[in-house]
């Protein structure tokens, strides 16, 4: 092996670039040849391919997002798409590839091995949903985004007795909802893993406001069900007590500057997939 390749791919996740870094300086610690491939699987397609070296991955383990950019590719998802990405590959003398994102772009790692292609998947996004893996790059990063929204959210929130729904990502996984929850000290969690009643929710803020709680926070995974609206409706037509305000986090749980935690993490694992790719 001489030549690897790194990417990555999906959603953006903080400490990315710590992974990239460490694929590249690894990489050329073994006398490879390091190259990026821009913009995911959709850079693989169209040939976004350059060589990296020391100063392509200066002074980024800090910095959040990914220098190597990121999309998703519908045409990869296709027999044909992965066969034209082997092709792509093959024309550009690259020997193995490192793949860093969610589960959809461990998927596209998995065609390219099913199809004879030596890679690595390096597990990176906030959802937390890769099987396999306890802790996704990116992971513990949003959770701390998602605690200092909440936190600055119950002070307002008791300033004006309010309820405050705050929506987390995840998709159909609940554990930023679910740990962001229990570490901010919600009345209440909703998770598409656990039944959830409306009811329910109701009885939890209204004994809040009862037993003298100048508030209420309730935790919500984007793929919960019911939803967040639904919720905040159901509430607002109840006497709780507690006026009814709603935050979605959004996007800013996958920026800012990566915890001490996951640039550890991402450093050790791209340092192993690039052990993995030179050891065969």
């Amino acid at each position: 092996m001489k030549r690897i390749a790194v990417m990555t791919s999906g959603g953006d996740a903080p400490g990315m670039n710590a992974a990239v870094r460490a694929v590249v300086r690894t990489a050329l610690a073994y006398g490879l040849e390091p190259y990026g491939i821009h913009r995911g699987f959709t850079g693989l397609l169209e040939g976004d391919i350059h060589p990296m070296g020391p100063r392509d991955v200066g002074g980024i383990i800090q910095r959040g997002g990914t220098i190597l950019q990121t999309a998703r590719c519908q045409e990869f998802k296709t027999e044909r798409g992965q066969k034209r990405g082997l092709r792509r590959l093959n024309e550009e003398g690259i020997d193995g590839l490192v793949v860093i994102g969610g589960d959809g772009s461990l998927r596209g790692a998995l065609a390219l091995h099913r199809l004879g292609f030596p890679v690595v998947g390096v597990p990176g996004s906030i959802d937390n949903d890769i099987w396999g893996t306890n802790m996704s790059i990116g992971v513990d990063t949003a959770l701390n985004t998602i605690l200092e929204a909440v936190d600055k959210l119950r002070d307002t929130a008791s300033s004006h007795n309010r309820a405050f729904l705050v929506e987390t990502m995840g998709r159909n996984c609940g554990y930023l909802a679910l740990m962001g929850g229990i570490l901010s000290g919600a009345e209440q969690i909703v998770i598409p893993e656990v039944e959830t009643s409306l009811e329910q929710i109701v009885r939890v803020v209204e004994e809040a406001y009862i037993v003298g709680k100048q508030h209420a926070i309730i935790v919500i995974a984007e793929g919960a069900r019911p939803t967040t609206e639904e919720i905040a409706n159901h509430l607002r037509q109840h006497e709780i007590g507690f006026e009814v305000r709603v935050t979605i986090l959004g996007h800013i749980q996958r920026g800012g500057t990566p915890s001490a935690f996951d640039r550890l993490l991402a450093t050790r694992l791209g340092v192993k997939a690039v052990e993995a790719l030179y050891g065969g």
